[in-house]
């Protein structure tokens, strides 16, 4: 396997490496993230570097902000050129044209990616027109024993307008991309954390249809939302990173799933979430300092580092979540060098998303996290 970075800012144009062939590289894969409007400019950079792979797989997504080394950036375009020895990717894409049909589409992915050599699947999906637990359930169905699926949800930094995806030269909203990786030879790994931690009573979850919650302890979900957040209230959905649900497998729960907002609906008073919040269920609202960020990201780094033995040539594909990068501000850089040192000199790249996707413990394939750093590493040995 080689890789090679490459960067693009309106100040400095492309930019690589030193040595590093650039947008000369050979490839079979091309992963690329940036903004929305970058992604969808005819003739700017993203465009550019489609024409420039013409033979490879090339796939992005918009971004809450790009992840290069160890600099984050916004309104950037980062990527990743991978040419690999013996494996090989294969793509697929469809459209979802309403979260309701998020289960169906993965399913759909997932039948025409299932081959004996499948290793991996990287997911790259729309992040505010997809349900994200159905499009995790609709992979785990239907996927072979044993190929496991990480990925991310799109973002729109913290505008929560417009999300793309990008496979060749179609870009556009509402879709999802499905990048099977085959070969004997692929070693995959891949760890999530959080840092995050539950504070104030646990509420019951008195209505809610899918990922949309309407009411708890038979309270509008918005209104109590609002209370808690006082002021930052005005700055609802992007405010509401800021203390995501902790969604409680039983109610004496001490940890859960983590789930963050993406829409409000004021009429309704109801909040929309990137995964389903079920009936019946518990949940606790969750805060963090910058501190245990940076410590999650560290761990999320421990875990994918210590899986399958290192390989002799490999990449990390980070993603991270919005709510983390607007709680610790300045000090976002630090949740990347703790996961970079966890890692090792190995190039690493990704985006802030508004989910993502990886394994969960040794019972899913694919689960949907939110708030968390994961991380991807994908090697190939000689």
């Amino acid at each position: 396997m080689r890789t090679t970075t490459l960067s693009w800012t309106t100040q400095t144009g492309w930019e690589s490496p030193p040595g590093d062939p650039g947008l000369d590289a050979p490839a079979h894969l091309v992963l690329y993230f940036g903004s929305t409007a970058l992604l969808e400019a005819p003739d700017g950079p993203a465009a550019e570097l489609r024409r420039r792979f013409p033979t490879a797989v090339v796939a992005g997504c918009s971004t809450a902000g790009e992840i290069h080394g160890p600099v984050v950036r916004d309104d950037s375009l980062v990527v990743l050129a991978v040419r690999f020895d013996s494996a090989r990717v294969r793509a697929e894409v469809i459209d979802v044209p309403s979260p309701a049909d998020s289960y169906a589409a993965a399913a759909m992915l997932g039948r025409r990616l299932a081959a004996p050599d499948l290793r991996h699947v990287l997911v790259l999906s729309d992040g505010l027109g997809v349900n994200g637990t159905a499009l995790t359930h609709g992979f785990r169905d239907t996927l072979p024993a044993g190929v496991t699926v990480t990925g991310g949800l799109a973002g729109d930094g913290d505008r929560f307008r417009r999300t793309v995806v990008a496979l060749g030269a179609a870009v556009g909203p509402r879709r999802v991309v499905a990048l099977g990786l085959h070969g004997e030879s692929l070693d995959i790994s891949y760890g999530s954390a959080g840092g995050w931690s539950a504070f104030g009573p646990r509420r019951l979850v008195t209505r809610s249809v899918g990922n949309i919650l309407h009411t708890l302890d038979g309270q509008s979900a918005l209104a109590l939302y609002k209370r808690y957040l006082g002021e930052l209230a005005a700055d609802l959905p992007a405010s509401g990173l800021r203390f995501p649900l902790c969604l409680l497998p039983h109610r004496d729960a001490d940890t859960g799933l983590v789930r963050t907002i993406l829409a409000v609906d004021e009429t309704a008073g109801s909040l929309t979430f990137a995964g389903d919040i079920p009936e019946g269920a518990y949940v606790r609202l969750m805060r963090a300092s910058g501190d245990a960020l940076v410590a999650g990201a560290g761990d999320a780094a421990r875990h994918a580092a210590g899986l399958p033995a290192a390989p002799v040539s490999a990449f990390a594909l980070m993603v991270s979540c919005v709510g983390r990068k607007l709680v610790m501000g300045q000090r976002i850089e630090d949740e990347i060098e703790a996961a970079r040192h966890g890692l090792g000199p190995i190039p690493a790249l990704g985006f802030y998303s508004y989910g993502e996707l990886c394994p969960g413990g040794l019972q899913h394939s694919c689960d949907l996290h939110n708030q968390t750093m994961t991380l991807t590493v994908i090697g190939e040995k000689n």
